[in-house]
This record gives C-alpha cells, sequence and structure tokens, in this order.
C-alpha cells in the first residue's frame, strides 16, 4: 500500500486490515499526516502501522520514495522476504503540486509537471512492475492503481492539466497491464475518486480552486465523498467480488458535473 501515511492511502490500508490482510504500508514519510491539522487529529495512534496493530492486525512500516525505482525494489523485496508473497498492491501514492496559476494547459511550470509525471505515472509504473514477477510466479495477484476524475474530464479553468493528465496517463496503463497480467490471472483495476472531504482536499483544493462558491452543488448526490466510499470500491477490487473485473476504471464521484 503505497502512500498509506495518511488520507485515503490510511483507510485503504486500515479497511484491508480488518479484513485479514498483512499490510506493508508505505510512505515518503510515514507521518505525512503531520502536514495537515485534520489528518493529524482524525490519527488513533502515532502512525498508520500503529493503529493497524492496535487493532490487532498486523502490518509493516517503510519510507520509500515511489519516484526511485531501487527503494521501490528493495521494499517489495523486504515484504517478499518477510511474508513469503504479495497478493495485492494498491499503488495510492501521487497528487498534484503547484497553485493554479502555475498549472493551467498552456503555461504549466516545467518543474511542477516534471515532478507530478514522476511521482504519479512512474510512481505507480514502477511498483506494478516491481510486484508483476511475484504475482506472475503465483499466478494470482490484485493491481489497483488510483486516477482521479480529473483524468477524464478537464476543470473548466484547465487549471491542474499537468495532475489530470498523469492520473489519465495512469487510467490508461492500467488497461494494459490489465491485457499483459490477464494471462497469469492476475487483474488490474483502477480507481477514480472525485471529492473526497481529506484533510489535505478540504485545507488546500476546496478554498477557492473549484471554479465556484459551493463545489457541493456540482456532485449528484449533493455531499463530498468520504474515504469509507473509497475504500468500499477498494475491498471490492481487493477482494474475490472482482474477480472477473479487469482493465476497468471505477469512478467514485457522486456523479459530479466538472
Amino acid at each position: 500500500m503505497t502512500g498509506a501515511g495518511r488520507g485515503l492511502g490510511r483507510s485503504y490500508a486500515k479497511r484491508l486490515a480488518a479484513l485479514g490482510a498483512k499490510v506493508a504500508v508505505t510512505d515518503v514519510d510515514l507521518k505525512s499526516y503531520r502536514e495537515f491539522e485534520a489528518e493529524a487529529q482524525s490519527m488513533e495512534a502515532d502512525s498508520t502501522v500503529a493503529e493497524i496493530e492496535a487493532i490487532g492486525g498486523v502490518a509493516l512500516g517503510f519510507e520509500m520514495d515511489v519516484t526511485d525505482r531501487q527503494a521501490v525494489e528493495t521494499a517489495v523485496e523486504r515484504i517478499v522476504g518477510a511474508w513469503g508473497r504479495v497478493d495485492i498492491l494498491v499503488a495510492n501514492a501521487g497528487g498534484g503540486r503547484g497553485k493554479p496559476d502555475q498549472t493551467k494547459a498552456s503555461t504549466l511550470d516545467p518543474e511542477l509537471l516534471d515532478f507530478v509525471v514522476r511521482t504519479n505515472l512512474f510512481g505507480t509504473t514502477y511498483c506494478c512492475n516491481a510486484v508483476a514477477p511475484i504475482m506472475k510466479e503465483q499466478r494470482s495477484g490484485k493491481i489497483i492503481t488510483v486516477g482521479s476524475i480529473a483524468g477524464s474530464s478537464p476543470s473548466r479553468e484547465g487549471i491542474y492539466a499537468h495532475y489530470g493528465a498523469t492520473k489519465a496517463a495512469i487510467a490508461h496503463y492500467t488497461r494494459f497491464l490489465a491485457q499483459d497480467l490477464g494471462p497469469f490471472g492476475i487483474t488490474a483495476n483502477c480507481i477514480a475518486p472525485g471529492l473526497i472531504a481529506t484533510g489535505r482536499i478540504v485545507q488546500n483544493v476546496l478554498p477557492g480552486n473549484m471554479g465556484t462558491a459551493d463545489p457541493v452543488s456540482l456532485i449528484s448526490l449533493r455531499r463530498l465523498g468520504t474515504v469509507d466510499d473509497c475504500s468500499n470500491v477498494i475491498e471490492f477490487l481487493a477482494t474475490e467480488l472482482s474477480d472477473y473485473v479487469t482493465g476497468a476504471v471505477i469512478p467514485v464521484d457522486g456523479g459530479i458535473m466538472r
């Protein structure tokens, strides 16, 4: 589970642990929740690993930068050394970076573009490539990548173009991955969250960045999504409930109109 120090990744890790999975929690900072007050307040222990252990689950923590291919491969080797196999990958790490006026499609800051492409697309690819040989040998496995509604429809102002483009690339990469790995009994699917009320979104994205005074009015269900809304879909994709589903991109967005 990458990017599991806070937010959606933390929720996914805890959900899979509650289902009985041994969870490798990875993040560039295992206490990244400290960046956002709301995230810190929601913590029930000093890390996601500690939260899982407190409910009787089994977890290992690794601080890892997904843009470092060698670090990713080393972490996977350590996981296999501890548990002997890898059954599920949730490639959640990634995100956006930059202020709206730096991220318009026609005026993208080159450094921001490079950072987001490496973190989102390269990071996802490195993680999938690291676990694929293990899952092929097992002839089983479930890979879940993380896209976004921004990967299927642009913002009206053309902002966060680097983020949306990389999330679109992740979705399409996942379709290729499903074709590649299907003969080995491995599924590959992508979840595409909408406006989910994590601490980061509430603090950094909603205030003044949505082009509307009331972003909830854009959502058919007239509410922001919750981490549990997304974790429900992760549970589906990580369990036998989805054994005949692969190459899918599943929006979890409440019916948003951007």
